[in-house]
């Protein structure tokens, strides 16, 4: 690229760097996981804004998000996977909230409305963040048994004698 900028203009080329040092980029999962605590923190400013049962239930989704994010990155969920809990930090949770933020005090008392759809959708969420994690967690279990599988058939099949067998005799101790 240098060359052809250099061939079109005569004069070197500047590079320019704009690129942050490889120590300062974030992985995805520091991304989801930064923009999950910033989403925390905003939540406990507005914490006396909100309906105890509001918060409450957004301390539960907190907390089993921050598993959901381990997990990711522990057992290497799937791209559809990193791309749904980053979504729902980023998105699916934060929108309701502000939205229901923004309505008038009077509509965000613990029985009204307002409060009851915002609790229906923090449910919904939620649901889908226990599901999510059970999808991580059950993909990881396949692919444990699918290696399992996988050496025991290549073992079997390199060295039959290699296979563990409980000698006739050590029934007796």
């Amino acid at each position: 690229m240098r060359r052809f900028v250099e061939s079109i203009f005569g004069r070197p080329a500047v590079p320019v760097d704009d690129a942050r040092p490889p120590a300062a980029v974030e992985s995805e999962a520091e991304q989801t996981a930064r923009a999950l605590d910033e989403f925390r923190v905003f939540v406990r400013r507005s914490g006396r804004d909100l309906p105890t049962l509001v918060s409450s239930q957004l301390g539960q989704i907190d907390d089993l998000l921050h598993v959901v994010v381990q997990a990711a990155v522990a057992e290497d969920a799937s791209t559809e996977q990193r791309y749904l809990l980053d979504a729902m930090v980023r998105d699916y949770l934060p929108t309701p909230v502000r939205g229901y933020l923004s309505l008038p005090e009077a509509d965000r008392q613990q029985s009204t409305r307002a409060t009851g759809i915002l609790v229906d959708q923090l449910r919904l969420l939620e649901e889908t963040i226990r599901d999510l994690l059970n999808q991580i967690r059950t993909h990881a279990i396949a692919e444990l048994s699918t290696h399992g599988r996988f050496l025991a058939s290549k073992f079997d099949e390199v060295s039959p004698e290699l296979t563990l067998q409980r000698p006739a005799d050590a029934g007796t101790v």
